[in-house]
């Protein structure tokens, strides 16, 4: 547990060190990827304060382990290293994958009316990565219609069909991960969820 909070404030620092760079060197897009990714490294704290539900330090260090390595990936390791979005994708993917698991097995311990068989929760993980998969995709092809018609650059862009295939493709990687081993270890979690946000009696509690 302490080596993963170590990790984990040792990105923040390197987050709140990017920050810091662009308001030296002007550089508005380190600022701005910097920022966003430190806030959201920060949610689990703020469910922890705010909400009392600790997460697990595992899932903190997975939360802040994707923004950081999509905020390096901005930074300039996206055109330098040619397999780092391949990488960025699939931890992106495992993440929401996690998330829609968890929401959905929260609601179905909650509620007596909706049953939801082991087997079909490996089919719904991967639908929720692909949407997600496609609604991306399109926020990019919007952000490339935005720059050629101001001549802005922005953050994000397209790079082909090729490009768009191989992101779905490893989006499909981290959702597979999460189907064949995030059930196991976020049962807890969503159990946990249930009892926060739902109360604490489920269909599964005796009367």
């Amino acid at each position: 547990m302490r080596n993963q909070r170590r990790l984990t404030r040792g990105m923040q620092l390197a987050l709140v060190g990017l920050v810091v760079y662009g308001l030296v060197a002007r550089q508005p897009k380190a600022i701005t990827n910097g920022g966003i990714a430190l806030a959201i490294t920060f949610l689990p704290a703020v469910f922890e304060r705010n909400y009392n539900f600790p997460l697990d330090p595992w899932l903190g260090l997975w939360i802040t382990s994707a923004v950081f390595l999509h905020t390096l990936g901005s930074a300039g390791l996206y055109g330098q290293i040619g397999w780092w979005d391949h990488l960025t994708h699939a931890m992106s993917a495992s993440l929401i994958a996690a998330v829609g698991y968890t929401t959905a097995r929260a609601i179905e311990l909650h509620s007596d009316e909706i049953t939801i068989p082991t087997r079909f929760f490996f089919v719904y993980i991967f639908v929720v990565v692909l949407s997600f998969g496609v609604i991306w995709e399109l926020f990019e092809f919007a952000l490339d219609i935005t720059a050629n018609a101001t001549g802005l650059t922005m953050p994000l862009a397209q790079h082909g069909l090729d490009d768009t295939v191989r992101d779905a493709m490893f989006n499909s990687v981290g959702a597979l991960l999460v189907a064949i081993f995030g059930q196991v270890h976020l049962t807890n979690v969503a159990e946990s969820v249930r009892e926060r946000f739902f109360g604490e009696s489920s269909r599964n509690d005796p009367l």
